[in-house]
């Protein structure tokens, strides 16, 4: 009997923790262009908008996507950005703090 209330126990902390970590994920919100941190990064949520003379490195290529510190996966609209915890960064998107990802 004590096995089985175990079990039981065990499968509930499971889906518990799962529930928590799904809806964290989904209070996530867009990172705000005008944020003081996105500003101070040139954070742009389409990287076609990124100004050429102020960023003359910046290329077409240069996306959110393909950025080491992007942690969405590729087939996402948004994802995490190490650099702004707690947020969505667009997969299209670019900030001055680009490293493209090896």
């Amino acid at each position: 009997m004590l096995n089985t209330n175990r079990r039981v126990f065990m499968m509930q902390v499971a889906v518990g923790s799962t529930a928590v970590i799904a809806s964290q994920a989904m209070a996530q919100s867009m990172v705000n262009e005008k944020d003081p941190q996105a500003a101070a990064l040139a954070y742009v949520a389409d990287t076609t908008k990124v100004d050429a003379k102020k960023y003359p490195k910046h290329a077409a290529a240069q996306k959110c996507l393909n950025c080491q510190l992007y942690t969405g996966k590729p087939a996402d609209a948004s994802g995490g950005c190490a650099l702004f915890a707690g947020k969505l960064v667009a997969a299209n998107g670019w900030c001055s703090a680009y490293v493209k990802k090896a």
